[in-house]
C-alpha cells in the first residue's frame, strides 16, 4: 500500500513537467471569452456536409482579428486624425485661391453618419457579452474607439487643434440610452481595463459606493 502513496508536494512535481507546447491561453485578460466571438446566423444543429457552428465562429474571429480599422480606412484615403471636428480660427480659414485642403473644414460629428439599420447587435447586446455565466459581475467588451492621444486635453478640450487622434483598444464599460454615447476605458500596456489602483473595472465601474 505504501508503494502509492502520494508525495505531498505533489503539485509542483506536476507543474514541473513541461511535455511540449500548449494551446492553453496564458495571458490573463479582463475580458470575457465570449466577447471576442462573432455573431452568426448558423443552426445550433447542422446537417451532415454542412459547416458546424463553432467552425464558423472561428474562421470568422480568425478573420475578423487581421482587419486593422485604421489600415482600411488609409486604403481609402482617410486619415482617421481628419474624422474629429476641430476648433476653426477665422483668421486662418484657407480660401479658395490658395487650393489648401480643407477649405471647407470637418465640423459635424460621426455620429451624424452613423448608420444602425445592418448593425449586427443591440447596445444592449453587446454590453451583455459582458457577462459570464454565473457571474453577476459585468466585464468591459473589448472594443476600438477614436480617442486622443493626450488624455488631459483631450478631456478639458477634445476639439482642440493640438490634439492627435488614433484608433485605440479600449474596454467598453456602459451604454447611455439617452445620450446613445458608450463609456469607454483605455486599455493599459498589458491589454488590461484597470483603475488607478490596479483593479478590474467592472460593471461599468459603478462600486457599491456609487
Amino acid at each position: 500500500v505504501t508503494t502509492f502513496k502520494m508525495p505531498e508536494d505533489f503539485g509542483s512535481i506536476v507543474d514541473k513537467q513541461v511535455i511540449g507546447p500548449t494551446t492553453e491561453n496564458l495571458i490573463k485578460s479582463d475580458f470575457p471569452e465570449q466577447s471576442f466571438k462573432p455573431k452568426v446566423q448558423i443552426a445550433f444543429q447542422t446537417l451532415p456536409g454542412q459547416c458546424p457552428r463553432k467552425i464558423e465562429v472561428e474562421r470568422r474571429r480568425q478573420l475578423y482579428l487581421t482587419f486593422d480599422i485604421t489600415e482600411l480606412l488609409a486604403s481609402k484615403g482617410i486619415d482617421s486624425n481628419q474624422l474629429m471636428p476641430r476648433h476653426q480660427h477665422p483668421d486662418n480659414m484657407p480660401t479658395i485661391e490658395e487650393k489648401r485642403d480643407p477649405v471647407f473644414p470637418i465640423f459635424l460629428p460621426l455620429k451624424i453618419f452613423d448608420n444602425k439599420d445592418y448593425d449586427c447587435r443591440t447596445p444592449e447586446e453587446w454590453i451583455s457579452l459582458g457577462l459570464e455565466p454565473g457571474s453577476h459581475d459585468r466585464k468591459p467588451v473589448p472594443g476600438k474607439a477614436l480617442l486622443p492621444t493626450d488624455d488631459v486635453l483631450g478631456h478639458e478640450d477634445p476639439k482642440s487643434q493640438t490634439l492627435i487622434y488614433e484608433w485605440t483598444d479600449v474596454g467598453v464599460l456602459d451604454y447611455d440610452k439617452e445620450t446613445e454615447l458608450y463609456l469607454v476605458h483605455k486599455t493599459d500596456k498589458n491589454g488590461q481595463v484597470r483603475d488607478e489602483k490596479g483593479r478590474p473595472i467592472l460593471n461599468g465601474g459603478i462600486t457599491p459606493q456609487g
